[in-house]
């Protein structure tokens, strides 16, 4: 059934928040820093793992890099966009509008846990491939694999950060139902330089969350989101 794979990633998010909320019951104020900074260093490296993989090459047993230029050009036209359109802006509204309907506007963490966790479940190959794979073939083994990481992810960053991150299901379910829709438009355009393009910026966005976890708000990543769409036009052009 053809949208499966985003219902069951919607679910092991809001599973996975829910412990977390549990978990958190039982942590001391000094607990709960260590495990935020535990978390974010596990995004930082999972965000470095995927750019080195796409960046390193062995070429004749010496070891080089490639994809620089790519990733300057399609950072700083997405960033401009971005910042243009103030999808930052929009994300923290909506936010916002999500604390006040919810009842949470005492939960000074909300906003925060919420656009942290959504940017780090969003962003990312498998989110869209999988979709696709999904929507064309009615697979949804790759959803299933991505609910499972998901789950882990937003249990920890819930048991941190507070209740803000399970509603990172929401921005989940519209951004793979989406894809899932349209796959039939967006397949063509996803070849195998298109994603590792995708996955290269992507983990690239993934390592600034981290960044702004530990750091505090120093990197607005949600305008930074056109990037994914420059990464894979790029691909056509050069």
């Amino acid at each position: 059934m053809p949208g499966l794979g985003t219902i069951i990633n919607t679910a092991a998010i809001v599973a996975g928040g829910l412990l977390g909320l549990l978990f958190k019951n039982l942590l001391t104020k000094s607990m709960e820093d260590t495990l935020l900074k535990a978390s974010s260093v596990c995004v930082l490296f999972i965000g470095i793992g995927g750019a080195m993989s796409q960046m390193l090459k062995i070429t004749d047993g010496a070891l080089i890099t490639s994809g620089s230029m790519m990733l300057i050009i399609c950072f700083v036209l997405g960033g401009l966009v971005g910042e243009l359109l103030n999808i930052e802006g929009a994300f923290e509204r909506f936010g916002a509008w999500l604390r006040k309907k919810t009842h949470n506007e005492s939960d000074s963490g909300f906003l925060s846990g919420f656009i942290h966790a959504s940017l780090t479940v969003c962003i990312g190959a498998m989110a869209i491939v999988g979709s696709i794979q999904d929507g064309l073939l009615g697979d949804a083994s790759l959803l299933c694999a991505k609910a499972a990481l998901d789950a882990v992810i937003i249990l920890v960053m819930t048991a941190s950060m507070g209740k803000g991150c399970i509603f990172s299901a929401i921005p989940v379910a519209v951004l793979q139902g989406s894809v899932t829709l349209l796959s039939r438009v967006i397949a063509p355009v996803m070849t195998d330089a298109a994603i590792a393009s995708l996955s290269f910026t992507g983990s690239v966005m993934i390592f600034c969350v981290g960044v702004n976890l530990i750091w505090g708000k120093t990197i607005k990543v949600a305008n930074l989101l056109p990037t994914l769409v420059f990464a894979v036009v790029y691909t056509f052009l050069f």
